[in-house]
């Protein structure tokens, strides 16, 4: 617990447990005792907004442990008696045995044990009848000791509520504990009560908070005996190890335990106050539990009426707090922009995420030859940021613990001598929690970032849509590779670029950092390795990993939650994927599942003719498109014509939108065949092609007939509108084609089968590509259409060795596993079909298809 806290949600949603909660029985029925003082620490001043606590501060808080370690926290409410949170102390549905729990009492700090400190054995622990987890209230829990606490300065029972007593909304009560000080960031040594002071707020005004999508983008309904306490802003409340705690509220001089620290939707998150378990309404519960106990819990009478806060909106008008940082007047204007200026150095470019702290990469500080450590001469290091008029001075560097072997930590945080104002510019960029999940199509743009030198050109914010995670990791990871899902830490963020690379530009020797918008706030999400090459940054380094170290060394960044949850109908698949296979040159073939008619194909090309026809086209390199040699050349026609090739054109395309790429065709090139003219041809681009999922290559086929793939025939049913139509068809054995039309085909033509019922059939002049999805889910191209025919197709198998020699880049999959061609001349034929003729021979031929169909 601090002044800031931060934590990820956890909501224990536990079975529902008949009966009661009892470990041991009750001794019989005895009347309240009226002597009892409670509520009254020793005196003593207290330090405000969210720090540590004065030893004696809160005598009834204690510290529940299991084996040693602090795992709850607990309030005194007699001196047999500690009330905490239900949740502690059920799992799955069972009640642990309260001989594994003991209560420390006294303690201001779990590393040293001060003078009236001690420790009681638990002898029994009391749950409500009706608790079934903790978003379903009743989250409460009385503990017996084994023997009575040693009251002192150090050790009073906190008075509790009757259930007529009404706590003002807008009152301001505290919180302590032992717990984490921000998300997954556990209190450090010497492990010192911490207490942070909260706001109650109203059912209204809570419920209308919790209305609102937020935090891992879920809502919540507050249940009777539910208490809200925090602010709209967050970045104050209770946190992991807090539970079971007390929030108490001073009235007369006298403190009354309101709530029981119970759960919360992260830790200190905007719009997320936490949830407390209201004492008040349990009284009946509480005074029936400790019949015959004296002295027992104390119920003061409530002296005067209260009157409610005037923060207390209604569900139709409530006032949510907007994000505190990643504010720009446009793209391009970052005021969060920072540059560290070292003596004898090139400015480092970096970002401000709060107050005191810059964050910017290490690699502009670290002698990688020197390993001592980072310098020590920060007197004369200087931070200029936007519209402040003097430089700021740095007052230490914290390199990540990574920082000096991986790139993707290549981070460090260098800290103000003096906090900045910022009411003013500048202003924060905001950071993401490890849950963020940037949605594709998330509007991105590129900053500076180290020592790099400028973008060449307009190109410096540059302008880009983020990648979907399946697209991001199979193009540029590792095949094999599994996907994150959403709501994952992902290991890569991939921007696609809205216009292509410009001629002659070099982005080499630069950093690069990525901004992704929502909801018109800026987030810093990513970061590149320092290029070597002149493409932009494929790839950048995810910051979400990050923002816990970034929270532990700044307590106070500015960690932001997702703010865009309209996932939509076209959104990414959200089970586990892999990545299919690679080839020696990189991604080919890839498209994610499932394959949707209107989907874009990226292989697929309009080869638009002279002017007067479109044919189809297939690419198989960056440089490269395969189309059928009687679509782009006319009969007995020697010159080129002038073709343009359209890319990432066809059909309409989820999120990310495709972006249209086109070409033009400088060379023409057929294989050597003697006495024929060619099927196949490679047209040759002027430029290449940047893969991306718009435009990539296709993984082509070796030879023969890939077992256990789906294959398709893809292509347009009407030339016009050129949407693509894939119909599903199979692919017949070898000598089955060549007995059919024995005579006719020239070696290596596949003959496919449409599936039974199949409507959509592609048009045949643009000559469409017969492709099939391996097993391992890559797309090969297995030959493209001859002239006429919506059943034969020129294999690319045989043209192999001519395509490796024209298209160095061109994507051959190993031919392991697949059944090879026939060899030229063999007669394969059955001798019962080579007798066939005419009308019998075909009949015959369907007869024997069935069980000898491949695929």
């Amino acid at each position: 617990m601090s002044h800031h806290l931060l934590l990820p949600l956890v909501i224990l949603a536990i079975s529902p447990i008949p009966g009661a909660f009892q470990n041991s029985a009750l001794s019989s029925t005895q009347e309240e005792p009226e002597d009892l003082d409670c509520g009254r620490p020793e005196p003593s001043a207290r330090i405000m907004g969210g720090s540590d606590a004065r030893p004696g501060s809160w005598p009834w808080q204690v510290s529940l442990h299991q084996s040693g370690s602090h795992i709850c926290g607990g309030s005194l409410v007699a001196p047999s008696w500690v009330l905490s949170a239900a949740h502690c102390f059920v799992t799955n549905g069972t009640l642990e045995p309260a001989a594994a729990w003991s209560v420390l009492l006294g303690a201001h700090s779990q590393a040293a044990a001060p003078d009236g400190a001690h420790v009681r054995a638990v002898a029994a622990i009391l749950v409500p009848r009706d608790y079934s987890g903790v978003d379903r209230g009743a989250d409460l829990a009385l503990l017996r000791l084994a023997s009575p606490a040693r009251l002192g300065p150090a050790v009073r029972p906190v008075c509790l509520p009757r259930a007529s007593h009404r706590f003002a909304h807008g009152t301001t009560c505290w919180a302590t504990g032992w717990g984490d000080v921000q998300e997954a960031d556990p209190l450090p040594l010497p492990w010192v009560l911490q207490e942070v002071e909260l706001r109650l707020l109203g059912e209204a005004a809570c419920q209308c908070l919790y209305s609102r999508p937020g935090p891992f983008n879920l809502t919540f309904q507050l249940l009777p005996g539910m208490l809200c306490a925090g602010y709209p802003e967050g970045r104050r409340d209770t946190c992991q190890g807090d539970s079971g705690g007390p929030l108490v509220c001073e009235e007369d001089g006298r403190w009354f335990q309101a709530g029981v620290t119970s759960f919360g939707f992260g830790c200190g998150r905007r719009n997320r106050p936490g949830i407390f378990t209201a004492v008040a309404p349990y009284e009946a519960w509480i005074r029936e539990q400790v019949i015959g106990s004296e002295p027992g819990p104390a119920f003061p009478t409530q002296s005067w009426e209260p009157q409610s806060g005037a923060w207390e909106p209604t569900d139709q008008n409530c006032s949510i707090a907007l994000p505190e940082c990643g504010k720009a007047p446009r793209p391009g204007a970052w005021p969060w922009e920072a540059q560290v200026m070292v003596p004898g150095s090139r400015p480092c470019h970096g970002a401000l995420v709060s107050e005191s702290w810059v964050l910017a990469p290490a690699s502009c500080f670290l002698d990688p030859i020197n390993s001592d450590g980072p310098p020590r001469d920060l007197d004369t290091w200087r931070v200029l940021l936007p519209s402040r008029p003097r430089a700021e001075l740095v007052a230490r560097l914290v390199p990540h613990d990574n920082a000096s072997w991986d790139d993707a930590s290549d981070l460090a945080l260098l800290q103000l001598r003096a906090p900045v104002n910022l009411s003013t510019a500048p202003r924060p960029v905001c950071l993401p929690h490890p849950e963020h999940y940037f949605l594709p199509g998330s509007r991105c743009r590129l900053a500076r970032w180290g020592r790099g030198e400028p973008a060449p050109g307009p190109n410096a914010q540059l302008e880009a849509e983020l990648l979907g995670g399946w697209w991001c990791h199979c193009l540029y990871g590792r095949q094999g590779a599994s996907v994150p899902p959403p709501g994952d830490p992902p290991r890569a963020l991939c921007p696609a670029y809205q216009e292509e690379e410009e001629a002659g530009g070099c982005w080499n020797y630069s950093h690069r950092s990525l901004l992704c918008q929502e909801e018109g706030t800026w987030f810093l999400a990513g970061i590149s390795d320092f290029s070597s090459g002149c493409l932009r940054p494929r790839v950048f380094h995810p910051l979400q990993t990050h923002g816990p170290w970034i929270s532990h060394v700044t307590r106070g960044a500015y960690l932001e939650d997702q703010l865009t949850w309209d996932w939509g109908s076209e959104g990414e698949e959200t089970d586990t994927q892999t990545c299919p296979p690679h080839t020696e040159h990189g991604a080919c073939g890839l498209r994610p599942e499932p394959a949707v008619v209107g989907v874009l194909w990226p292989w697929l090309a309009e080869v638009h003719v002279a002017g007067d026809r479109v044919c189809t086209g297939i690419l198989v390199a960056p440089g490269w498109v395969l189309a059928a040699t009687h679509c782009v050349l006319r009969p007995g026609s020697t010159t080129v014509p002038y073709i343009e090739v359209y890319l990432g054109r066809a059909g309409a395309s989820p999120l990310p939108q495709g972006h249209q790429v086109s070409r033009v065709v400088t060379s023409i090139r057929l294989p050597r065949h003697l006495g024929l003219r060619p099927p196949l041809a490679l047209l040759e681009l002027n430029s290449r092609v940047e893969p991306s999922p718009s435009a990539l290559p296709i993984c082509l086929h070796p030879g023969g007939i890939p077992l256990g793939a789906s294959c398709w025939v893809l292509g347009w049913k009407d030339p016009r509108d050129r949407v693509p139509v894939a119909a599903a068809v199979s692919i017949l054995m070898p000598r089955l084609c060549h007995c059919l039309y024995q005579g006719i085909l020239p070696p290596g033509t596949l003959c496919v089968l449409y599936s039974e019922g199949q409507e959509d059939r592609c048009e045949v002049t643009s000559a469409p590509p017969l492709l099939c999805q391996t097993e391992g889910g890559s797309w090969v191209l297995m030959g493209m259409a001859v002239r006429g025919s919506q059943e034969l197709f020129a294999a690319i198998g045989p043209e192999e060795a001519w395509i490796s020699q024209m298209v160095e880049e061109a994507h051959f999959l190993p031919p392991n596993g697949y059944p090879h061609w026939p060899p030229e001349g063999s007669n394969l034929c059955p001798p019962e079909m080579a007798r066939a003729s005419g009308s019998p021979r075909v009949a015959l031929f369907l007869l024997l298809l069935t069980p000898l169909i491949q695929g």
